[in-house]
């Protein structure tokens, strides 16, 4: 059976019907549990056993989670990891802690769900810390070009403790948000249709002069303007219209999000150009961290273990069997289906990028950034020790070979 075919058995007024009557997250938190496909019946067997398991004693905190566009089956295909942290916190607790999970933009998108946990309107956020980089410029740390070698490299960082005293302590410091766990994928350039008919891309140069869509992080802009690739603010929610239109020739995010957000049918060609962070990333509201007391927080924190370290394994096998990032593709895959070339560049191709914008061959570039993410992070040099942190693994290892650490002990 195809992906396609085993993410849309239930239609969006079965599913509705059921959340009417055992509420959306535990709807959503059964349908989660479904690897394939599901029957109506099954999904409402799970879910009034989940119901069931969910208030079968009084919650001490209720906490909402405002999880942007994602629902069960989107979950599926970029394995961000939002329902696994709800479900294994709920456990963990035995109850103690509900989430009541609320996705499909329904309270917040991908740009201001942070906002929104920083007024107080949900506790729990998953969008990209590119897109949430408008309301929180601090995540800008993981964007200078090229920091990041390969996959790999971003989760052995995510895992270590010198993640807490440069990415997590200050972003807490600075805009309250206690930075729990990511996927992580490298961004590309996704091409529209206009070029479908021309060859598979082999060199950057062929991208110069496109247009192209760009997130809210400012440091991402610095490495597209360096490029020629022109980089035009486009909402999330907007990208898919702007492709389709040929408003824009292209948009830089990354694989999975292509397929989770329904974009393949419009892109043409997926150019693995990795030249900066594209980390899906849930955070919590750190007042209401603090709020919860210790042996509350300690359950929060190892359940963003458990969830980064699932999150790790599931996003590197679906990036392969699902979204069809891959060369060759397997069949059945979303880009398969959608006729979605992967156009891997070559190291020197890669290099000849990383040499004309990343802060090692062009600081000049970052200084003004550089110099304000510092100043931010206590006067460290924010650049330079994520970079050497990300190569303390070898650039071509496997990212599911990557050890995992609970980053909070030293």
């Amino acid at each position: 059976m195809k992906v396609s075919q085993k993410l849309s058995r239930i239609n969006r007024r079965d599913l509705f019907k059921l959340a009417g009557q055992y509420g959306m997250s535990s709807t959503l938190m059964a349908a989660g549990t479904f690897g394939g496909a599901m029957s109506i019946a099954e999904l409402a067997k799970a879910a009034e056993s989940t119901y069931d398991r969910r208030f079968g004693r009084e919650a001490r905190f209720t906490l909402k989670f405002g999880a942007a566009g994602f629902n069960a089956r989107n979950l599926l295909i970029e394995r961000a990891g939002a329902l696994e942290f709800a479900r294994d916190i709920e456990a963990r607790t035995d109850g103690e802690i509900r989430i009541e999970f609320i996705g499909d933009n329904q309270i917040c998108g991908q740009t201001s769900c942070v906002e929104k946990t920083q007024q107080g309107i949900v506790d729990i956020y998953a969008a990209s810390t590119q897109n949430s980089a408008g309301g929180a410029p601090y995540l800008n740390v993981l964007d200078y070009a090229y920091m990041f070698p390969g996959r790999a490299s971003q989760y052995h960082f995510l895992y270590s403790p010198e993640s807490q005293r440069i990415l997590r302590d200050p972003l807490e410091q600075r805009h309250g948000l206690k930075f729990l766990f990511s996927h992580a994928e490298l961004r590309g350039i996704q091409l529209g249709q206009s070029f479908a008919d021309k060859p598979t891309v082999t060199s950057i140069e062929e991208l110069f002069g496109t247009k192209n869509r760009v997130t809210g992080t400012q440091l991402g802009r610095i490495a597209m303007e360096a490029l020629n690739l022109n980089p035009v603010p486009v909402a999330w929610e907007e990208t898919l219209d702007g492709l389709r239109q040929g408003l824009i020739d292209g948009a830089e995010t990354w694989a999975s999000a292509v397929a989770y957000a329904g974009m393949s049918p419009v892109v043409s060609q997926c150019v693995d150009l990795k030249f900066f962070c594209g980390t899906e990333h849930t955070s919590m509201s750190a007042s209401v961290f603090d709020s919860l007391g210790g042996d509350l927080q300690d359950a929060v924190l190892e359940s963003s273990y458990w969830a980064q370290t699932h999150v790790q394994a599931a996003n590197e096998a679906a990036l392969v069997k699902t979204v069809g990032f891959s060369d060759p593709q397997l069949p059945g895959t979303i880009f398969a289906e959608n006729d979605v070339r992967c156009a891997f560049l070559s190291d020197d191709e890669i290099r000849k990028a990383e040499e004309m914008c990343s802060p090692e061959f062009q600081p000049q570039l970052w200084e003004q950034w550089r110099e304000r993410l510092n100043g931010w992070a206590g006067g460290i040099d924010t650049y330079q020790e994520i970079y050497d942190i990300a190569r303390e693994v070898p650039a071509d290892m496997l990212p599911e070979n990557v050890e995992p650490r609970r980053w909070w002990r030293s």
